[in-house]
């Protein structure tokens, strides 16, 4: 059984007869007293919002940055990962279920505080901290502060992310955040509504505001067979990120197998992952990725103007690396949009 680490919670408004509305995420909750939030893991108790996760770790791992995915941040490298419990998210297909949909009571987890996180990271030799596995939105108070003690020791910091933190939450952790994959699930309401029991405009907004805020955004689709897999949303999906994100935007197109509540369903073809591929490079897209099919070809990087392979990648990491020092392609000198260095030149 986990233990429960409580803390005041940040971004919350007291309402009448003990009521409290949190202003973490999209779903704005108003909670009544002895309740809990969509996200299970932050609870009224006599008018004032806690969170009962600070500090309290679900999973742990090193990872390629190329797992999260991070194509274009410090590539082959390694991400210090974390995750709790908790999601404000129900996906039917999520791959990591029994943290997410659950609370932290019936879950086993450790308390890693913010200063034994930063050195658990220094110790494994990672270039970053990532608080990924479920939806970090929800363990605010527990990255916010476990950031700046990550920045200060000279590790960048990564959000693996549904995208629904509200706008002053955002702005709250932008200063202390590097990094983001910003997960755009589908490009219909209803499908969010259906299948995450959420909405797809404030994931939206969210990204539009986090480029802004000079974090580095990529995005990555879940192509699910018959519920987002139309070439026509594929488009309409496509165009949005040129227009509001940019064509140097990374944009990862990633194959589903069966989970949780979609077991019935079949593994999303490879041909439409290259159909999605070929659709947004029709629409601008310069550095478009099909992930989750080991050997693809459209898992490396090539150069947007002359077409040299600059990085090919194996699974979930990089076998082969020719950018230039100074961030260029060796054949035609043009800029490749990387931030960090690569972790074989460190």
């Amino acid at each position: 059984m986990g233990i429960v680490v409580i803390r005041e919670a940040m971004f919350y408004e007291k309402l009448e007869a003990d009521k409290v509305q949190c202003g973490l995420c999209s779903h704005r909750c108003k909670i009544a007293p002895g309740k809990r939030g969509f996200c299970r893991v932050r609870e009224n108790r006599g008018g004032n919002l806690y969170s009962l996760i600070y500090g309290t770790v679900s999973s742990e791992a090193v990872d390629p940055i190329e797992k999260k995915p991070l194509y274009h941040f410090y590539p082959g490298s390694y991400a210090y990962s974390v995750g709790t419990v908790g999601c404000n998210f129900r996906c039917k297909h999520c791959q990591n279920w029994t943290i997410s949909q659950t609370c932290v009571e019936d879950s086993y987890t450790r308390d890693i505080p913010p200063e034994e996180l930063v050195e658990r990271a220094l110790m494994s030799g990672s270039r970053s901290v990532a608080w990924t596995y479920n939806e970090p939105t929800i363990w605010h108070e527990y990255t916010y502060e476990s950031a700046k003690l990550a920045k200060d020791a000279g590790l960048a910091t990564v959000y693996v992310t549904n995208g629904y933190m509200t706008p002053e939450a955002l702005r709250h952790i932008a200063p202390r955040l590097d990094a983001a994959n910003i997960d755009i699930k589908a490009f219909t309401e209803e499908f969010y509504h259906d299948v995450a029991s959420a909405k797809l405009a404030p994931v939206l907004e969210s990204s539009i505001l986090a480029k802004e805020l000079g974090i580095h955004v990529e995005i990555t689709t879940l192509i699910i067979p018959k519920h987002n897999d139309s070439p026509d949303e594929l488009r309409e999906l496509s165009k949005w990120v040129y227009k509001n994100l940019g064509p140097d935007t990374p944009l990862h197109f990633t194959r589903f197998h069966p989970q949780y509540q979609m077991q019935d369903l079949y593994p999303t073809p490879v041909e439409t992952l290259v159909t999605a591929h070929k659709i947004a490079k029709e629409e601008g897209m310069k550095y478009v990725y099909v992930g989750n099919v080991p050997g693809q070809e459209y898992n490396n990087t090539y150069c947007p103007s002359c077409g040299k392979l600059l990085i090919s990648r194996g699974y979930f990491e990089v076998e082969k690396y020719e950018i230039t020092p100074e961030k260029t392609c060796p054949k035609c000198g043009e800029k490749i949009p990387i931030v960090g260095k690569y972790a074989g030149r460190e």
